[in-house]
């Protein structure tokens, strides 16, 4: 399909996860939770653990200590983090569910052709088993996750790295993020449109990122795309 606003045709739509494509913060606290009962600590809530998102594990066990009473050394945390990775990905999807409309909206872009990728700052083992899990994995070409690549959102290296997968130009995609970092990532990659769901774990307001638009939800992608 050609996008009206570039010259060249959009093939491929590339998604953030978490936030995006699926709620995942409540199996999150969990996994959370059960590590800082280990560790003798206090649990967090909900509300915290959506500000923590958005970063990756490393990024997200860290805020949970400092939150909790302070970041150990540096070996300690390193265990902490790997103990985190063994708890959430036992059962990633267990109290994740898919946003309103994602499944079908997915289904509507497939069929008209376009290839369709995921960009996440998760780990790949917990990614591939979440969406597996919630029954869109094999809506997707191509899937990249935190530690695909040596840097994670915002460094546009993962995004480069899924479209080149996707055999695709950045120029030909377009990206659906819900935060800073996925506009940062997508926009450094040079993609045609960079467009944010209303919803997620964005800890700026949406207004003042440089993206292409807001969607009214996520079943919304469609006419946007005119599928």
């Amino acid at each position: 399909m050609t996008d009206p606003l570039n010259r060249r045709p959009i093939r491929a739509v590339a998604f953030d996860l978490d936030g995006t494509l699926v709620d995942s913060a409540a199996d999150l606290m969990h996994a959370s939770n059960a590590l800082l009962a280990e560790l003798g600590r206090p649990p967090v809530d909900l509300p915290a653990v959506r500000s923590f998102i958005g970063d990756g594990a490393p990024k997200l066990v860290e805020r949970v200590l400092a939150a909790t009473g302070g970041r150990p050394a540096p070996e300690e945390e390193a265990r902490c983090l790997q103990r985190f990775l063994a708890l959430y990905e036992a059962d990633p999807s267990a109290h994740s569910a898919l946003y309103p409309g994602v499944a079908d909206t997915l289904g509507r872009l497939a069929a008209a052709g376009l290839r369709l990728g995921v960009c996440t700052n998760k780990p790949m083992g917990a990614t591939v088993r979440l969406l597996d899990d919630l029954g869109i994995a094999g809506r997707f070409a191509a899937v990249v996750g935190g530690d695909s690549y040596p840097t994670r959102k915002p460094s546009p290296e993962p995004v480069l790295g899924l479209l080149e997968r996707l055999g695709v130009a950045p120029a030909e995609a377009v990206f659906v993020g819900d935060n800073e970092h996925d506009v940062a990532a997508s926009r450094a990659a040079g993609v045609a449109r960079v467009l944010l769901v209303p919803y997620g774990y964005a800890r700026v307001p949406l207004d003042g990122l440089p993206h292409d638009g807001i969607l009214d939800g996520f079943a919304d992608l469609a006419g946007r795309l005119s599928c």
